[in-house]
């Protein structure tokens, strides 16, 4: 029973992490907000609290059980990946633009927050949530404004 508390308690903690990221996509207005970046962390805690779960009810002597717990790992890579994908767009007019890629590096970055939470590393997971925050809203001063990128890119026409 134990154990159950500590998985749950994983899960919870990915996704309190999860809203920090998920709220400042929203508060930026971009597509996928506070509830989808939840439910990413949450949803790799979980599929890694599964997996350990798993090897420990499935370790046995017996050789036709093979566990392999980095498929998990890869498992949520994947299926987040795509999750991300659909979150890009190119945007029509004048100048083809794409879009989102930005919103789909934070939603995978949010499942390894999620991974590292459900393994228990919660100081990596908190250390990854500020640098995805300081990336996301830090160095937003960095980029060039996009305006001023298409006000030249027009003058160049």
């Amino acid at each position: 029973m134990y154990e159950e508390f500590e998985a749950l308690f994983r899960v919870v903690i990915a996704m309190a992490l999860g809203a920090v990221l998920g709220w400042e996509r929203q508060a930026t207005g971009k597509q996928a907000g506070l509830r989808t970046h939840m439910l990413v962390a949450l949803g790799a805690a979980l599929f890694v609290a599964l997996g350990e779960a798993m090897v420990v009810r499935f370790d046995t002597t017996d050789t036709t059980v093979r566990l392999d717990p980095m498929r998990i790992v890869e498992a949520v890579v994947t299926g987040v990946s795509f999750l991300g994908a659909g979150t890009i767009f190119v945007s029509r007019g004048k100048r083809e633009r794409v879009r989102g890629l930005t919103t789909a590096a934070s939603i995978w970055a949010t499942a390894g927050v999620g991974l590292a939470a459900g393994l228990g590393r919660y100081v990596l997971a908190v250390g990854t949530t500020a640098a995805v925050l300081l990336i996301l809203k830090g160095l937003i001063h960095v980029e060039p404004d996009e305006d001023v990128v298409n006000d030249a890119d027009a003058r160049a026409d």
